[in-house]
């Protein structure tokens, strides 16, 4: 996810040195007519994972996606969920001149929580513009749309994960006013060592000698 030109003025951190932008009009800008952002629904699932996997692949780990589309729906429409309620959420542009409900981009979050606030916050998990739509403010009308959401139900946090040699991204999130957490490090338990931290739960109370 890396910078190129973008109409308001601020970078989208999405687009790729190189990648074909589509040609600018003042129509065809996030704020034009048939570019509005709405919730997911269903039939977007296989464009939504289309994307997740077009991001990995930018990101150089497009090997460790394994979600399929019956995951994904489970996750966004709550049907995998042990309450039936969706366990994030997704929302999107959509390209007005595809016949089958292409996608120009998504953002893909959930709520999180700090106990220091006491309140709900949101988790932004992914943020991808496609190539052909870059360049038009559609990153940062995703983002809007996500801060505009934390505003409307008093959620004071708007938070994500940025890797480190991605220097566009970063910069696109700095005009936005985001700050870098620095101070904080993400851990991670997976595969064998989170299978080998479980087990430790079934062995029983430790005797006190």
């Amino acid at each position: 996810m890396t910078q190129g030109h973008n109409p308001t003025g601020a970078p989208d951190h999405d687009v790729v040195p190189g990648a074909p932008v589509a040609h600018v009009t003042p129509a065809d800008t996030a704020e034009g007519p048939g570019w509005q952002v709405r919730p997911a629904s269903p039939r977007d699932v296989p464009h939504i994972l289309a994307m997740v996997r077009e991001l990995a692949e930018y990101e150089r780990s497009a090997h460790e996606v394994v979600t399929t589309e019956e995951s994904l729906a489970g996750l966004l429409f709550g049907s995998t969920t042990p309450s039936g309620i969706p366990a994030a959420f997704c929302h999107v542009i959509e390209d007005p001149a595809s016949q089958d409900g292409a996608l120009a981009a998504f953002a893909l979050w959930f709520l999180n929580t700090s106990t220091w606030t006491g309140r709900h916050g949101i988790y932004l998990e992914d943020l991808y513009v496609r190539p052909g739509f870059r360049g038009l403010g559609f990153g940062q009308r995703l983002m809007a749309t996500l801060a505009s959401i934390c505003i409307e139900r008093g959620y004071p946090r708007l938070e994500w994960s940025v890797l480190d040699w991605n220097t566009p991204a970063l910069e696109f999130y700095r005009t936005l006013g985001a700050r870098a957490m620095d101070e904080w490090t993400v851990h991670r338990l997976s595969g064998a060592a989170l299978r080998e931290l479980a087990a430790t739960g079934n062995r029983g109370t430790p005797q006190v000698q």
